[in-house]
């Protein structure tokens, strides 16, 4: 039996209709973010850490001791991980997450309020700066967050739990009439 499967974004459905301007909060959905996994082997965290830092179009996220996601906006998944590769120069492992992830920026003056109400983490700048990142559970749901501007935070996550996730974090900013579209 021939199946033919549409490559969608698990959000599709949700985001049909989406509001035309954004309000103050608002929550993107990454259409297609390039995103891959590195782990460094043993003793080699930091060499592999500054390879990939080096580069200003690549995001690293900690994921855990010596791993790290890698989020790219410029560069296709063999893409990445080609150049990946090619920076750690046999020094780390790495693997395409693009089509298991979902990546959602959620933006505005009460970016940290909203995810207050879901993250047991404190997210003051003081903290958690600008650049940082961390795995933590939004609810029930394990996420990569990552604070990527002064009110804007990413967070990525598994794509069989984006839509439960999407649906808390509308549940979350409903007091702020956070709204919601796919980024461009």
């Amino acid at each position: 039996m021939v199946r033919d499967y549409n490559n969608r974004h698990a959000l599709e459905q949700k985001l049909r209709s989406a509001p035309t301007p954004p309000a103050a909060d608002h929550l993107m959905v990454g259409h297609w973010r390039t995103i891959a996994t590195v782990l460094a082997r043993t003793g080699q965290e930091e060499a592999v850490r500054q390879a990939i830092a080096s580069v200003s179009e690549l995001s690293l996220r900690f994921s855990g001791p010596g791993e790290w996601l890698v989020v790219s906006e410029v560069e296709a998944p063999s893409g990445l991980v080609r150049h990946l590769e090619e920076l750690c120069g046999g020094r780390a492992y790495v693997v395409d997450q693009s089509d298991g992830r979902a990546v959602f920026r959620l933006a505005g003056p009460n970016a940290r309020t909203i995810l207050a109400k879901g993250i047991g983490l404190d997210l003051h700048p003081a903290v958690f700066p600008l650049g940082g990142s961390a795995n933590v559970l939004c609810g029930h749901i394990p996420v990569n967050l990552a604070r990527t501007e002064e009110d804007a935070f990413e967070l990525i996550v598994a794509r069989s739990y984006a839509e439960s996730l999407f649906d808390d974090l509308m549940r979350m900013g409903r007091a702020f009439d956070l709204t919601a579209a796919f980024s461009d």
